[in-house]
């Protein structure tokens, strides 16, 4: 990525500039090989006559993607010149690909078409004490806002960027943290651990707005760089591009999370009045019928 700051930001550069570094190619690797394991899973289970939603598929593979377009497409080559660039690859990282990711249900996939001997080994992983410990709502949801933070407003930023090999470990690092934030809150994979309600998930989607506002604001009032390759206007342009899109994903997050509540609660109704039915049933066959001279009916003794 060298000589990446004095790239104009042209059309043709924009479409051409893909990152060929050994990591941005290790990226396009695994995303090719997690995406291939996806699908052959999905065909796996079709094979055994069990459907499997095209709606969890389409948002798993939509994650992939992004995740290779903020690592690996111009994009990724822009951050060395562009703070905008980098504040839309943070984007991609921490907001947009780890929720879709969630929603396709992964470890579900995995549960059920994996051998017996890697299903015991994926429940262990996660009835496991330190992934009960990892996986508490409030550390995690510590961790995903609090390093934002650290990076942004301190020099973190500049001597990750002057180190790029630092600076694709961060990236690594803020991935991770994010898909353990985003899976409890809008996956479909059963949590084994500190079960969210559908309510506290909104909560804790609506108690990052402020949080993340506050981010943006800190870096338009700034009175420096973010980093030493950006300028002033790129840094503030950037943080612009922070406060609009993390709250309008952050909302667009709230979508699912509403529509797998309205789909829990009509669940749970339907089966409540199954219950009520079977009872009402099982109420009235215990009844005697009554003859018309008040003895009760039935075969005469």
């Amino acid at each position: 990525m060298n000589g990446a700051n004095h790239l104009g930001l042209t059309l043709h550069n924009v479409l051409t500039q893909w990152d060929t570094s050994p990591f941005a190619l290790l990226t396009l690797a695994a995303v090719l090989v997690v995406g291939a394991w996806y699908i052959q899973s999905v065909w796996a289970l079709s094979a055994k006559g069990r459907k499997w939603s095209r709606k969890r598929t389409t948002a798993f593979l939509t994650g992939l993607v992004l995740i290779d377009l903020a690592l690996q497409s111009p994009i990724a080559t822009f951050t060395m010149g562009y703070f905008e660039a980098h504040m839309v690859q943070h984007l991609l990282l921490m907001v947009t690909a780890p929720p879709l990711l969630a929603l396709g249900a992964p470890m579900t996939l995995a549960l059920q078409t994996s051998g017996r001997a890697t299903k015991v080994r994926l429940l262990r992983v996660l009835n496991s004490r330190v992934f009960k410990w990892w996986s508490h709502p409030i550390p995690t949801a510590a961790v995903f806002y609090v390093s934002m933070f650290a990076f942004f407003l301190t020099s973190a930023v500049d001597v990750a960027m002057n180190h790029m090999w630092l600076m694709d470990v961060v990236n690594v690092a803020f991935l991770v943290a994010a898909m353990h934030f985003w899976w409890p809150i809008v996956g479909m994979d059963l949590i084994p651990h500190w079960p969210m309600s559908h309510g506290m998930k909104m909560v804790s989607l609506l108690i990052g707005v402020p949080i993340e506002s506050f981010l943006a604001l800190a870096l338009l009032a700034s009175v420096r760089p973010a980093a030493s390759m950006y300028s002033l206007s790129s840094t503030h342009a950037g943080a612009g591009i922070l406060w609009i899109g993390a709250e309008a994903f952050t909302f667009l997050a709230l979508i699912p999370v509403f529509l797998q509540w309205l789909r829990f609660e009509g669940r749970r109704t339907a089966r409540i009045d199954a219950e009520l039915d079977a009872a009402y049933a099982a109420a009235g066959s215990s009844l005697t019928p009554v003859g018309r001279d008040g003895t009760s009916g039935g075969s005469d003794s």
